[in-house]
């Protein structure tokens, strides 16, 4: 491992989520104001995921008042206190600039399902298993 990658791998942060255009997420960046420094949420939809490593940064638009605004962050970035993703969208695309041409419901986006995998192995674990009798029948049922 060479010095240029140390570095990087010493700057990068432990924990970040899975990020794909059409997600929902509402970053929570640092604002300096003056002598102040304060936290700003930003919410929008993820359009798209560029670069990797260090590098990697992802684009936020949101519609705020009928006007669309693009913010681009550093994932790595000290300035990115936080970053929750609130919903995982379903597009087809990785760059979904066709949404600054749309406008209220014909910008919407699906929502992903879990994988079939997993609420497979999930719904036979969530079901609670009932006692039966040697006829097949619940034990617990009353008999009228």
């Amino acid at each position: 491992m060479n010095v240029i990658q140390q570095l990087e791998k010493e700057q990068q942060k432990k924990k970040i989520p899975a990020l794909r255009a059409g997600d929902t997420v509402r970053v929570h960046a640092k604002v300096v104001e003056g002598t102040r420094e304060r936290i700003q949420v930003f919410e929008g939809t993820v359009i798209r995921v560029t670069g990797g490593g260090l590098r990697q940064n992802f684009t936020v638009r949101r519609v705020t008042h009928g006007v669309g605004v693009e913010r681009t962050f550093m994932i790595h970035s000290p300035r990115i206190d936080k970053i929750d993703v609130l919903r995982h969208g379903d597009v087809r695309q990785g760059r979904l600039y066709y949404l600054r041409g749309k406008v209220g419901r014909e910008a919407r986006i699906r929502e992903r399902r879990r994988q079939v995998a997993e609420a497979e192995g999930e719904s036979v674990a969530e079901e609670p298993e009932e006692a039966t009798d040697g006829a097949g029948e619940v034990a617990d049922s009353e008999e009228s």
